[in-house]
Formats: C-alpha cells, structure tokens, sequence
C-alpha cells in the first residue's frame, strides 16, 4: 500500500479544495431559535416558518413584496440641514449617521415611493428600524411630507409602515417638531378626501405612536408588534404594579378598540389593495390580475340558456 498516493494526496487535495462556507446563509428565529435558511426567510417575507414570529424586514425588501411585480419609483425626499446642533455623545451625529448609511445602505430612516398594489395606484412609506432605530428626525418629517404632498398632487392614497423607537435625540427640540408638522401633512390628506391607512410594526414607540402613527384611517398592525408611548418596563417602575400579559402588543390594543386588524405580513398585501379599492371608490380586485369578465348576455348565464 501506497502511503503517499493513498493518504497524503487525498489530504492534500481536500485542504486546498474546501470550500468556506458563508456565514449568511442561515437565521435563528428570536422567539422559537429555529435555524431558517436565508433564502426559505425571504420568500416567506421574513416570517419564521416554524413559530410565525415576525422579524425585521427593511422598508426596500416591503416594497418589492408590497408593489405589483417589485416595480416602485422612489420619491425625491428634501434633505435637511446636517447636525444643527453640533450634537455629540459617544460618537459626533454625523459619523452616527454614516455608520448606519454604511450598514443600510440607505440614505436615511424613512423610504418613499409610488406605485400599484393590485392596479391600484397608490403612495407608500416606511421606516426602517435598522437605521438608528428607524428614529424620527427632521428628514423623517421631511419624508411624510413629500409623502402626503405626493398622494395629494396625484390623488393617490398613502400606506405608511411605521417601527420606531421614538424621536432622534441628537436633533433634540427640533425633531420633536416633527410631531405637529407631520400632523398637518396628514391634515392636508383627509382635507383631500384621501385615504390614510398605517401598517404600525414592531417597534412603534414614542413620539411616532403619539402623532402620525396613530392618525391613520385604517389602523393595522402586524402581529405581536409592540405598540406604545412609553414601554412596559417603564410604566412597571412607575406605577409599581404587574402589567397584564401581552400589555401594548398589537392583539391587546385590538381588543381594546385602538387597532382596526391585525394581519400577519404575508396576507397584508392582499388587504391593503381590498381596503384601498374600497376607500377609493373602485370596484372590487379582480383575483388573478385578469380581467373582469363581460357581462353575461341577456337571458344566458354562463353560457347556458335560460329555462322559460
């Protein structure tokens, strides 16, 4: 026996021919720690498969699932006025705000866009999470605006995904005025006669809930999401007492009347385009995305004489 051919080389071989094994391909579920691959995650929208959970999906990743065929334009959105408190913790806001530009991709918290959903057009906007807690500053604001400003010019109905921690510190006072001048973009809405419909997701907390996160015409959230001004864990210190269970998530608040519906993220698409049609005056979607069918002639239905 050949030492040399039978062992070495194999050996050899097998060191320089393996393969490193990318460190993307699988997630483990926050709430049941079953391993999804990543590509069974996305085709389910990034739902566990196992427990149902809902995770974080970025504002891009919604719309090319919301969107008729992933096909969107995004809207031009004004761009503010960098650091205008010369703000500084640990980091300078400015390397803040690069570091999660970098880590996104994206230019900021909130994505606009326009398109069909079900041949319906319509205007949509979402918060994204990853971006410093998806956290409403002065282009957040900026972004409702063009968004409400949008809907209007084109007579469209505005869907709007919030998941927020609140507003941005670093921008102080002035992104709490983001509250009263989002408010008013959404006056300008409802004075339109135009639909506004909130998807709220998990996290929506804070300034966020207590102004156009709370205002919308139809209020539908996502299951479990944690829905709230001020946290549980707070209000536990505060009032020193034991919270009901699941206190502030979305099926609590639905059963208290301050939520429409709550839908999981998969049928979400198909209840939006039913309520917007619905709100808009159009008749109901054709399912399929075919044709209505011609009306049947008189005295025949569906092709078969009728009886005299």
């Amino acid at each position: 026996m050949n030492w040399i051919t039978n062992y070495v080389r194999p050996r050899i071989n097998s060191i320089f021919s393996r393969r490193e094994m990318p460190e993307n391909l699988w997630t483990k579920c926050d709430e049941c720690g079953t391993m999804l691959f990543h590509r069974e995650l996305s085709d389910a929208l990034n739902v566990c498969t196992n427990c149902g959970h809902h995770m974080a999906i970025t504002p891009r990743a919604r719309f090319e699932a919301l969107f008729d065929n992933g096909i969107f334009a995004e809207v031009s959105v004004p761009k503010p006025i960098d650091d205008p408190l010369k703000f500084r913790d640990q980091k300078k806001y400015p390397d803040r705000l690069r570091a999660a530009q970098k880590a996104t991709g994206e230019a900021e918290a909130m994505l606009v866009a326009e398109g069909e959903i079900g041949r319906t057009p319509v205007v949509a906007a979402a918060q994204d999470f990853s971006f410093m807690a998806g956290s409403m500053g002065m282009y957040v604001g900026n972004a409702i605006i063009a968004a409400c400003e949008r809907a209007v010019t084109l007579k469209r109905p505005l869907i709007l995904f919030s998941a927020a921690g609140g507003a941005r510190m670093q921008e102080g006072i002035l992104s709490l005025m983001q509250m009263p001048r989002s408010t008013v973009a959404i006056q300008m809405l409802k004075e339109a006669g135009l639909p506004y419909i909130v998807v709220l997701t998990h996290p929506t907390t804070g300034g966020v809930t207590a102004s156009y996160a709370m205002l919308g015409d139809i209020q539908i959230a996502e299951p479990n999401a944690l829905i709230c001004f001020a946290g549980p864990r707070v209000i536990e210190q505060t009032i020193r007492e034991k919270l009901p269970e699941g206190f502030q998530r979305a099926e609590y608040l639905l059963d208290h009347g301050m939520l429409d519906r709550v839908t999981p993220r998969g049928q979400l698409r198909e209840d939006l385009i039913t309520i917007t049609r619905m709100l808009m005056g159009l008749p109901p979607p054709v399912a399929g995305d075919l044709p209505a069918p011609d009306a049947p002639a008189e005295g025949k239905t569906d092709g078969a004489p009728v009886a005299p």
